[in-house]
């Protein structure tokens, strides 16, 4: 049964709330250290961060506000938009808006966070967690419950959102970490969890028919049929996870060489001294 298309906007109050409150205190954290005492207020505080954090927030409006977030239970493909928002986009634009002077206030306590957390602060761990977080909600039978029941849709949001944070952080943070991927460890890092994500991917993409039973008993949006709507959806996972997953890999492979020559240098200057 075809159905028009929901276009509507969430409007839902905790996220304009907590989008509000991000915002306002990012950014006057980062006018603080522009017009503070650093010695280098572009440097610390670029005008690049501040528009990657703004673009974090507004990626979490889109993923959660925007009819995205209506058409998502219509529609398993702008489901996948919106889960790839919050697991890649909205971290990766977030951890890119800090540096280490922005972070300075709260530096010790992710610290002694870390610390406290001892294997579950390790880069193994946001692999697994990452991987089994995608893995474990694309179970049909837990997809289904998601859709069909609020909290536990909520509950599907957060979860993702902490995964992606976690896995971004171990690879962009300016914090120096106590486990730190070091050397050829940031490709290797990537490139496991691309290879269990993207089968994910691949598998839905060529399902032979269509999985979950929400969006096979819910009315057609588009006259995409509900085999076709998961086989873009499993398309648009493997290609945003080749496309995000490929870029990162190529930029922390420049940083990598970047930073060894940089360490050779610094070791042919003490030979001299």
């Amino acid at each position: 049964m075809a159905v028009s298309a929901n276009l509507s906007w969430t409007l839902e109050p905790g996220v304009l709330i907590g989008v509000a409150i991000a915002g306002g205190a990012y950014v006057m954290r980062w006018r603080a250290v522009r017009t503070g005492n650093s010695p280098r207020p572009a440097a610390d505080a670029p005008v690049w961060r501040l528009c990657c954090f703004l673009g974090a927030l507004l990626g979490t409006l889109i993923a959660l506000v925007s009819p995205i977030d209506a058409l998502a239970d219509q529609l398993f493909l702008m489901h996948m938009v919106q889960h790839m928002l919050l697991l890649d986009v909205v971290p990766i634009l977030a951890i890119l808006g800090f540096t280490k002077v922005i972070l300075r206030p709260v530096t010790r306590a992710v610290q002694d966070l870390e610390h406290r957390a001892g294997a579950f602060a390790s880069p193994a761990f946001a692999v697994v967690l990452y991987v089994a977080t995608i893995w474990a909600w694309h179970i049909p039978a837990a997809y289904d419950v998601a859709l069909r029941h609020p909290v536990v849709h909520v509950l599907e949001h957060v979860t993702f959102l902490i995964a992606g944070s976690l896995y971004w952080w171990h690879l962009l943070s300016p914090i120096r970490a106590r486990l730190r991927l070091g050397g050829m460890g940031p490709i290797v890092y990537m490139a496991s969890t691309k290879l269990f994500v993207g089968a994910l991917g691949m598998g839905l993409a060529f399902a032979p028919s269509a999985l979950y039973s929400y969006y096979v008993h819910h009315g057609r949006v588009w006259g995409i049929s509900a085999h076709d709507d998961q086989s873009i959806a499993g398309f648009i996972m493997a290609v945003e996870q080749s496309l995000v997953m490929g870029v990162a890999i190529v930029v922390l492979f420049v940083r990598a060489l970047s930073e060894s020559e940089r360490e050779q240098q610094r070791r042919e200057r003490f030979e001299v001294a």
